[in-house]
């Protein structure tokens, strides 16, 4: 079985508010994506990791990972920098484990990986997922702002990534048509086509850096060290 890692990073991350694409602002004296890609490596699961960036950045980037990364162009959105990386497997074995991570999420401990791939090879489940408790109190509200519901958080996970899933799975999930607009990550493409997907525990360092405050946050992370 073989596990590839794919990384969108081709996203311009206009809530951090860069000049440049999200994935190469400096964290600490690194670019976030390289920070990920070495996490990615590092967890020692991953057999070959594959990089789509803004099709403009391409031999930049390539110069900036090791050489055993493949960097590809991406898309204009996340789903579609996904389907270009899933194009490039086209030696792959259906039971092979995919991983899709957020180049954002650049923090990620190894043992986070390591769980996502042992479930994801659990033929009893079409995919795996980190994900963690949520701690606040979550209301669901109308379009007027009046709250209409507030669910237990007991059943409640923010989820992370890396998601995991075997190959045929996700090739499945990425072929539909009609469901860009509602699922808001990989797993929920899986879910709509009726594939079970399993949360197994996150952890709080696998953050998203979104805005000016979660970088900041990391970089406060990465001094602690």
């Amino acid at each position: 079985m073989t596990v590839t890692a794919l990384i969108p990073a081709a996203g311009r991350g206009v809530r951090l508010g860069a000049d440049e694409p999200k994935a190469f602002v400096d964290v600490c004296g690194r670019p976030m994506l390289t920070r990920a890609v070495s996490g990615v490596l590092a967890s020692g699961v991953v057999d070959r990791v594959v990089v789509m960036v803004p099709a403009d950045l391409v031999d930049a980037t390539a110069a900036l990972v090791p050489e055993s990364v493949r960097v590809i162009a991406g898309g204009a959105e996340r789903i579609d920098s996904v389907r270009a990386g899933l194009q490039t497997l086209t030696d792959g074995d259906p039971d092979d484990i995919v991983l899709v991570h957020d180049a954002a999420r650049c923090l990620t401990p190894a043992a986070v990986f390591e769980r996502v791939v042992a479930a994801a090879g659990d033929r009893y489940w079409a995919g795996a997922i980190p994900g963690i408790p949520v701690a606040d109190t979550i209301k669901t509200v109308n379009a007027a702002g009046g709250v209409t519901g507030t669910p237990q958080r007991s059943g409640l996970r923010a989820i992370q990534t890396p998601q995991g899933f075997r190959l045929d799975v996700l090739r499945r999930a990425y072929a539909q048509n009609g469901l860009d607009d509602v699922a808001t990550d990989d797993a929920g493409l899986v879910e709509a086509m009726g594939g079970a997907v399993r949360v197994v525990a996150g952890d709080p360092l696998a953050f998203k850096i979104t805005t000016e405050w979660d970088l900041r946050t990391a970089e406060r992370v990465l001094v602690a060290e």
